[in-house]
Parts: structure tokens; sequence; C-alpha cells
């Protein structure tokens, strides 16, 4: 079961599978995936995403991961919170391991408390993420820890996770909506350009495609009502009232 609360202009999303530590199968990646595009086209400007009791997610569902679709229906929903217009931090407040790894960096940013832990212990299983995931964690916990979780199955704890830059802040879910609120009061469309171009650029910064799209981002900011917005409230020494537009 997902979860779905709104927080003003944020929605926090929680997998709420306590009895098998929030394990994802292939119905919570579709509910979670569905969840995820109703809270955007209801207007939300920043996602949470976190668990319930002491897991974050602690992984597949070894029971149902072999079922057909599975693979499927799990990196639509990691590539939909990848690419959804809005920041999505995860609230990591406990373990966090194999697709609960790859859901903690399929969002824009990490919130962990220091019981959290992260792993990707395939090559225990005989399983294998895809090449998405081996690059983006990498990108965001550098190479020489990337390699110890996929070649020796090491887990990084909050501090090593941290110290590396997997994890942004230390903190609770509820320290997360606080962030989220603060961030959610930001230009929506200069936001949604910053994600794209973080996340496209990394990835093949010579891509036609990707190009155009983050050019076509760029030149909305510019030529937006928030601009416009952002200017007067600087003029008139108040807080700007942003409506991504």
């Amino acid at each position: 079961m997902i979860e779905s609360h709104s927080h003003g202009a944020v929605t926090e999303l929680r997998i709420a599978r306590h009895d098998r530590r929030n394990a994802l199968n292939t119905a919570h990646c579709r509910d979670l995936h569905a969840a995820l595009d109703d809270a955007v086209a209801g207007g939300t400007r920043v996602v949470v995403l976190t668990g319930e009791g002491s897991a974050f997610c602690s992984g597949a569902d070894l029971d149902t991961v072999g079922d057909a679709g599975f693979l499927d229906a799990l990196y639509a929903m990691l590539q939909r919170v990848v690419a959804v217009p809005v920041p999505v931090i995860a609230a990591v407040q406990g373990a966090a391991i194999g697709a609960g790894t790859q859901l903690a960096i399929a969002a824009d940013l990490r919130v962990a408390a220091e019981r959290a832990v992260f792993g990707l212990p395939t090559a225990a299983l005989g399983l294998a993420v895809d090449p998405w995931t081996v690059r983006r964690l990498a990108l965001l916990a550098g190479g020489g820890p990337a390699r110890r979780m996929l070649l020796a199955c090491e887990r990084l704890d909050h501090a090593e996770a941290l110290a590396h830059g997997l994890v942004d802040r230390t903190g609770s879910p509820e320290d997360a909506l606080a962030w989220a609120a603060e961030i959610a009061a930001l230009a929506p469309l200069t936001l949604a350009y910053n994600k794209l171009a973080a996340n496209r650029l990394l990835e093949d910064q010579r891509d036609p495609e990707t190009l155009d799209a983050v050019g076509d981002a760029f030149a909305a900011c510019w030529a937006s009502e928030d601009l416009v917005e952002g200017r007067r409230a600087r003029e008139e020494k108040r807080a700007p009232n942003f409506v991504g537009k």
C-alpha cells in the first residue's frame, strides 16, 4: 500500500508495508508510480518519499521478484521519479537495501537518519541492477564506494554515505518535510529546469534531444511570470509568490 499525505504544497508518499519492511512487489511499484503522477497532476511542488516503521525500503520482495512484469514496473517507477518536474526528496529513516537504495538514488535529494544504511547485495543473490543504477550510484557516492557496494556487497552506513555525498542532510522524515516546505516556496519553473539539466546533462550532454529539452526549459524560465514576480518581490523587499508560469 502507498499512502499519500498532503502537507500544503508538499506531498508525502509513504510505503506502508511494515510487515515486510516495505519491500516492493509489482503492485507496489505500479501504485507508487501512479501516486507520484497523481501528486504532480494535483499541483504538488515537492514530493517526499519515505517508508513506514523502521525501514525505508528493504528491497524487492524476493517472493515476487521473478514475476512477469516486476522489472518493467520497478524501472518505470524509478525513471518516473527522475523525470517528474518537481524535486523529490527521499527521507531514509532506516535500511535502504537493493531496490530501496535504487529508490533513494532516483530521488533528487536524500535526508537520512543516523540508523540509515544503503546496500546493493545483488552479487549475493545472483541478481543484477541496470546500467542506470550503476552510473547514478557512482555519480552520487563516487566510484570507489559504488564499486565496494557492487563488487563486495558492502553497505554504506549513515556516516559513510554522508561523507561521500550520497546523503545530503541528516534528519528524520519530519526534517525532510520541513526542508521540502522551504523548497516548495522557490520558483517551480527554475526548479524544473535545474532538475532536468542536472539529470540530463550528466547522462549525455551531447545528445540533441537532451540539449533541446534543457534549452526549452531554460528559455521558459527567462520568459516566465515568476521571473517578473521575483524581481518585483526583491524591489518590494518581500517574499515572492511563485505560481509556476
